[in-house]
């Protein structure tokens, strides 16, 4: 396994910090870390709330990535508040998709950290509707 996924793994686990901010709002149950093709590792935590106005943490580190001037995703790993890392929601695939809709397909996902299973975007979503 490419040891770039270390320091993804290492970057969000870094942040991640589950918390209760308020009677409404807890953050960091998920974290997630996402390379860019200039080589820089961005993070977000998922923010819940008790209406819609939360994100989950892969778009949340994808719009931290937009903040920094940056637009091309090369990977992405989220950690789940049990420690193992999962595949982005439905809501994140589709921004990523949006966002880069002759790449997309390319984009590599770590499904299980532990055991090293990764996979493409384009494998999680082969035909969208773009």
């Amino acid at each position: 396994m490419d040891k770039t996924w270390d320091k993804l793994y290492l970057a969000a686990k870094e942040v991640q910090n589950g918390r209760k901010i308020s009677d409404y709002v807890e953050a960091g149950g998920v974290a997630a870390a996402i390379l860019t093709a200039s080589g820089k590792i961005y993070v977000g935590v998922c923010v819940d709330t008790c209406s819609t106005l939360g994100i989950c943490a892969e778009r949340n580190a994808i719009f931290n990535m937009l903040t920094n001037g940056e637009s091309e995703i090369v990977k992405v790993l989220a950690i789940m508040p049990d420690g193992k890392t999962g595949a982005p929601c439905g809501a994140c695939r589709e921004l990523m998709v949006q966002l880069m809709p002759e790449k997309y397909k390319d984009i590599e996902i770590m499904l299980d950290y532990e055991n090293g299973k990764i996979t493409t975007l384009g494998q999680l979503t082969p035909e969208w509707w773009i």
